[in-house]
């Protein structure tokens, strides 16, 4: 290391761990940004498990999603789930295998809550987080009926999405969770 980069890189040490030290010796964390008010955590709070906990207010049918659905969602799906610009979305409701390597929501996803927690939350691209919740659970009544899992008339809500039974949900090997 040259001589110049060891004075820099000590001079640097000294300035940092010198502004760390308060006027009174102790140390303090540096003040970077504010404290969030409770309404900015609660934006950025939507954790929505597997059971269904964190899942807001609301319902939606797949008649409504499917109007969403084509004017959100198709111009990167496809129009009828296919996969346009982005991947596929609706395939044979069965799991995933060497004849059938779809990850397609009726052939991969595990849970019916994980397609509300990801529609939610980055859906559409131009604008994630933009769908009401219901608008969501329309969009994701949509997509289970699409995916022949659920019924077209069925109504999903806070206590109908949880209990539906998604084709690959015991076809992951849980290694790192506890049931």
């Amino acid at each position: 290391m040259s001589m110049l980069r060891r004075l820099v890189t000590a001079a640097g040490f000294a300035f940092v761990a010198g502004a760390a030290l308060a006027a009174d010796g102790g140390i303090q964390a540096p003040r970077l940004g504010k404290p969030m008010t409770a309404d900015e955590i609660a934006k950025w709070d939507k954790t929505i498990f597997s059971d269904g906990r964190g899942l807001p207010a609301g319902h939606g049918m797949a008649k409504e999603g499917r109007a969403i659905y084509e004017q959100k969602c198709a111009s990167c799906h496809g129009a009828h789930g296919e996969g346009a610009t982005a991947e596929e979305v609706v395939s044979e409701p069965k799991p995933p295998s060497a004849g059938n390597p779809s990850k397609a929501i009726g052939s991969y996803w595990p849970y019916a809550t994980t397609i509300f927690d990801f529609v939610r939350r980055s859906m559409p691209p131009s604008a994630p987080g933009s769908l009401s919740a219901d608008e969501t659970y329309a969009v994701t009544a949509y997509l289970l009926s699409a995916n022949a899992i659920i019924a077209e008339a069925d109504e999903m809500n806070a206590e109908t999405l949880p209990r539906v039974k998604m084709p690959n949900r015991d076809g992951f090997i849980w290694i790192d969770v506890r049931k």
